[in-house]
């Protein structure tokens, strides 16, 4: 049985724990700075399996004393981004494999210093944009022999908009601002650079409904790095209903919050309700040429609210959760295969899509059948441009 150290019992780690404790196979500690929180989540699920802690993770001695009178085999961190630093330094120090969700650009550098060297895998960037959407990319990246544009498009959205922002709150304010706010890196002319949050707004129409689309930083991952070269354009976006990049513009930019972010996360928070009624859409459009024409493949993906372990759990907390316990569960399989730092883009769609985790993708989703024909479709003939490895 594998040992895993949840840290966090919020939004996506009560779920993550759940996923691990309810498949059997994993004795996991459930961390929380409020031990009643996380005593929650474990009575929730009843088993033995799930033990919870009260502990400041944040506070190194604190978590280095837990670690050392606790022994696991892999920390999975759902903490804020900013706090992934510290644990990645503790999962190094004891020798264990590590896994975090950050979207922030500089911690997942700071991850990777912390990796150089190591035995153990450090995964950064888990869950679903950074994550699931790199491997969805990925595996379109591979059926082409020469590429031409690659574009990732990822939308946590209310199903039923009833306000301005044609938004509600599905996941990390702070996360949310972070990505609004920070500058995102993008593929241009086979070069990887820098571009403005907020901008590059375009149009998509998906199933008759009309979203936008504009710049958001850290959905990339490393893809770019990986595949950058071989390509004229890569991007990623983030999705959302028409409307909302342009209020959003209004508050970040003319009236600064972008400059006082805590006022921002009071302002939001205070005014744009929380929801369980979610969608998330997953889009990725790759271009180039295949067997001398140039062609385009898509994988598109719609995945609603479910029902696990006896509560509904929203569509972002499903596809994130299941994004990162797919990737524990697949580096942990093998324990000694992956060492150092470890990509996304490593990861292959099917792998994921097939894992008992990440078929919650499948499950979810109400064109499942015909994402899953996009990958297998073309399994007898996979390619990948010169340069780019697996």
């Amino acid at each position: 049985m594998h040992r895993v150290l949840v840290l966090g019992a919020g939004k996506i780690g009560a779920l993550i724990s759940g996923l691990l404790a309810d498949s059997g196979d994993y004795a996991v500690q459930l961390v929380d700075v409020d031990a009643t929180v996380a005593g929650g989540v474990a009575r929730a699920h009843g088993s033995g399996s799930l033990i919870p802690y009260g502990l400041d993770a944040t506070a190194a001695a604190a978590l280095d004393r837990h670690l050392a009178a606790h022994p696991v085999d892999a920390v999975v961190s759902s903490l804020p981004y900013h706090c992934n630093v510290g644990v990645a330094a503790a999962a190094r120090a004891h020798g264990l494999h590590y896994f975090d969700l950050t979207e922030d650009v500089e911690v997942t550098r700071a991850v990777r210093r912390i990796a150089a060297g190591a035995a153990t895998a450090f995964v950064p960037q888990c869950g679903l944009a950074p994550g699931f959407i790199s491997i969805a990319a990925n595996e379109l990246i591979s059926h082409f022999d020469e590429l031409r544009s690659v574009k990732l498009r990822v939308g946590a959205l209310p199903q039923h908009p009833n306000n301005v922002l044609k938004y509600s709150l599905t996941w990390s304010t702070e996360g949310l601002i972070n990505e609004y706010g920070n500058p995102c890196l993008a593929i241009a002319d086979h070069r990887l650079v820098e571009a403005a949050p907020l901008e590059g707004l375009e149009e998509i129409e998906i199933d008759g409904t009309l979203y936008e689309a504009f710049n958001t930083s850290g959905g990339l991952g490393s893809l770019g790095e990986t595949c950058g070269a071989h390509c004229e354009t890569m991007n990623y976006k983030t999705m959302r209903y028409p409307g909302h990049c342009a209020q959003m513009r209004l508050l970040m930019n003319d009236l600064k919050l972008n400059h006082d972010r805590a006022t921002l996360k009071r302002i939001l928070e205070d005014a744009v309700p929380q929801t369980l009624q979610d969608v998330v859409i997953v889009y990725v459009a790759v271009a180039g040429r295949q067997d001398g024409e140039l062609r385009e493949e898509n994988y598109v993906n719609k995945v609603y609210p479910q029902l696990i372990g006896g509560r509904l759990w929203s569509a972002i907390q499903v596809t994130t959760a299941a994004g990162i316990t797919a990737v524990v569960d697949l580096v942990l399989a093998e324990p000694g295969r992956c060492h150092g730092f470890v990509r996304q883009e490593q990861f292959r769609l099917p792998q994921v899509l097939d894992n008992r985790f990440g078929a919650w993708y499948a499950r979810g989703a109400d064109k499942a059948i015909s994402a899953r024909m996009v990958v297998e479709g073309r399994a007898g003939r996979q390619r990948r441009p010169a340069g780019v490895t697996a």
